[in-house]
């Protein structure tokens, strides 16, 4: 693998972590904030279901799955971004000469 300077590293961690913890914000906010305010939402329906329940059943699923795509194409832009691209990697780890 291709090493990277260690400022650049930084920076690559740094924008990782960043949006990891954007995540897990997001996922705590469906999973237990909408528990911890189920009464005012409950005024609230979604195909004829209290809002909190809708959450807790199929909206904090629905949420992390879409998160998980989310991490998926931000990542590989993130990895561009810093050229820590697969087909790089393919290339160096089978043995290929890489043009800068």
């Amino acid at each position: 693998m291709k090493k990277i300077e260690k400022e650049k590293a930084e920076r690559y961690f740094r924008e990782k972590n960043r949006n990891m913890i954007i995540y897990f914000i997001i996922w705590f906010i469906v999973s237990f904030g909408v528990v911890m305010f189920a009464e005012p939402l409950s005024k609230f329906s979604i195909n004829g279901f209290p809002f909190h329940y809708f959450m807790g059943a199929q909206g904090a699923v629905i949420t992390f799955i879409i998160l998980l795509f989310v991490n998926a194409k931000l990542g590989d832009r993130i990895d561009k971004k810093y050229g820590i691209d697969e087909d790089k990697n393919e290339q160096i780890s089978s043995g290929k000469v890489l043009d800068h």
